[in-house]
Order: structure tokens, then C-alpha cells, then sequence
């Protein structure tokens, strides 16, 4: 074989198992994140017309956030195009992002907060898995503001 085949070989090797990763290992982390996403219901709100289909959205669509706003007295959100945002980081921004997190609602911190820190490796696996897709969603809005898009009003509950 000659030479430079032997270094193309290698570099195609490395750039599909990122930090020596053993295929079959990356293969179950990645199988575990899509595990969880399904789980944790993040399609519910990260996919576009989810709950309307009955959970079928091709996954090729999954994640790639949704232009329906959740109104309250916070103001706007708007669930992020989660392929876009990890498609931009690295495992380790991803890592300390979810940690330090604090976003308003709907959104469940505790659901990423409960989980391991292999458990939110393998969503990073899977979410990178599906490549970036998409565009970005609407910006937050802060309260006062009236949103130009659909909204789901979501009042605070009662304070006890």
C-alpha cells in the first residue's frame, strides 16, 4: 500500500472515531442519547409538530427547535434548534453548559440536571449524530414584549 494511502487511511480512521473512541463504543453512546431524548421528551418541545404527528417525525427533523413561543409572566421562549447549538460546541462546553444552565420555562433543568454525566454525554452523541439541521429559532422575548408568532400562554402557578 503505498504511503500516502496508509496516512489517508489513518486520518479517516481518527476523524470518525474522535478521541480513539472505539466505534462500537460511540455506536452505544450514541444509541443511549437517542434513548434519553425520546425519554426526556425533548422532541416535545425541540421538534416542530411532534405532538401533532404522534411521535412521527422523522428523526431526520428531530431537534431543530420550533418557532411556537411558551408565554408567560417571563416573557417568550422559544425551544432552541438543539442541532445548531451542539453542532457549534464541544463535549465539554455542552458539559458545563447544562451544568450552570438556568433557562426559563417550560423548559425542565431538572431532567438534564438528574441525569449522569454519561447520560448527557450520550445526548451530546446523539444530538452531534444527527449533524447540524435546520434553522435557529426566534430570540427569547423579555415580558411586555407581544410575540409575532405563535404562542402557547403558560401562566406561573399559584405561589403557596
Amino acid at each position: 500500500m503505498p504511503r500516502n494511502a496508509i496516512w489517508l487511511a489513518a486520518a479517516v480512521l481518527v476523524a470518525c472515531f474522535p478521541r480513539g473512541v472505539p466505534a462500537q463504543q460511540n455506536a452505544a453512546l450514541v444509541a443511549r442519547g437517542s434513548y434519553l431524548v425520546k425519554l426526556g421528551g425533548c422532541n416535545d418541545c425541540h421538534t416542530d409538530g411532534f405532538a401533532e404527528s404522534a411521535a412521527k417525525t422523522p428523526q431526520k427533523n428531530w431537534l431543530e427547535g420550533s418557532p411556537l413561543g411558551f408565554h408567560g409572566p417571563w416573557g417568550t421562549t422559544y425551544a432552541v434548534n438543539l442541532r445548531l447549538l451542539i453542532h457549534g460546541m464541544s463535549e465539554a462546553q455542552w458539559l458545563e453548559e447544562v451544568r450552570t444552565m438556568h433557562p426559563k420555562p417550560p423548559m425542565p433543568e431538572w431532567a438534564l440536571k438528574w441525569m449522569t454525566t454519561n447520560d448527557r454525554r450520550a445526548v451530546y452523541a446523539f444530538v452531534r449524530s444527527l449533524g447540524p439541521a435546520g434553522k435557529p429559532a426566534p430570540d427569547d422575548l423579555p415580558p411586555g414584549v407581544t410575540p409575532k408568532t405563535p404562542v402557547v400562554s403558560w401562566p406561573m402557578p399559584p405561589t403557596k
